[in-house]
């Protein structure tokens, strides 16, 4: 009876090890074809251009208020430009899907607008997207720092602002679709806007459009 009993320990064991080595067989192959399937498409991260900056407000603005030891004058910074992004999907085999794009400016590190989505959108093998997002702040706070440094930038015929659109994207290849990867774009865009009015920095008034088509760095 003992012995009956080893015996089919023994045997379960062995089940429970067959069964542990299918599982983990059959991961290592489906991983393996991922793996070959990856290689073999080589699938590469699109490729963003910024086409143009329209400017319809940049303006950098005292309250007026009277500083302290403590407390430094504040400083506000109100916007309001559109830009024009193009994406190009470099790969002959694969798809690509962005989901949940936010675009907004930022100056030296700090964001000086709100985040616009930007539509979810589809990208067939070597298709181009274009969006036109519009970005703005109103009366975004400035640390003193930095916008002394805006002021003499301003003041100096123009401003370096960086767009960036934040989001996630899935690949597609045939009728599987991957899970979903972070991309950071980052756009430099030198924006001339000048002038002294008193009160602040700045331009308001017309529209003024700059065509840049500058390259932008896409992080995946």
């Amino acid at each position: 009876m003992i012995k009956e009993c080893e015996y089919h320990e023994i045997e379960h064991r062995q089940l429970i090890r067959r069964v542990f080595a299918g599982i983990l067989t059959f991961v290592i192959l489906i991983l393996l074809t991922i793996f070959l399937i990856w290689i073999i498409l080589q699938p590469t991260k699109p490729r963003f251009l910024l086409q143009d900056v329209t400017v319809f407000t940049f303006n950098l603005t005292s309250t007026g208020e009277t500083p302290s030891l403590t407390t430094p004058t504040p400083n506000t910074l109100t916007l309001t430009i559109q830009v024009t992004l193009s994406s190009l999907n470099p790969n002959s085999k694969i798809g690509i899907y962005y989901n949940k794009l936010d675009a907004y400016a930022s100056y030296r590190g700090q964001q000086i607008s709100l985040a616009t989505g930007v539509p979810e959108t589809y990208q067939g093998h070597r298709d181009i997207s274009v969006w036109s997002p519009m970005i703005y702040g109103l009366a975004v706070p400035v640390s003193p720092y930095l916008s002394e440094i805006l002021r003499q930038d301003l003041t100096s015929g123009g401003v370096l602002v960086n767009i960036k659109v934040n989001g996630r994207v899935k690949w597609k290849v045939g009728t599987w679709v991957s899970g979903r990867y972070h991309i950071d774009v980052n756009c430099p865009a030198f924006i001339r806007v000048a002038g002294d009015k008193g009160d602040g920095f700045g331009v308001s008034g017309p529209a003024v459009k700059f065509q840049l088509s500058q390259s932008c760095v896409v992080d995946v």
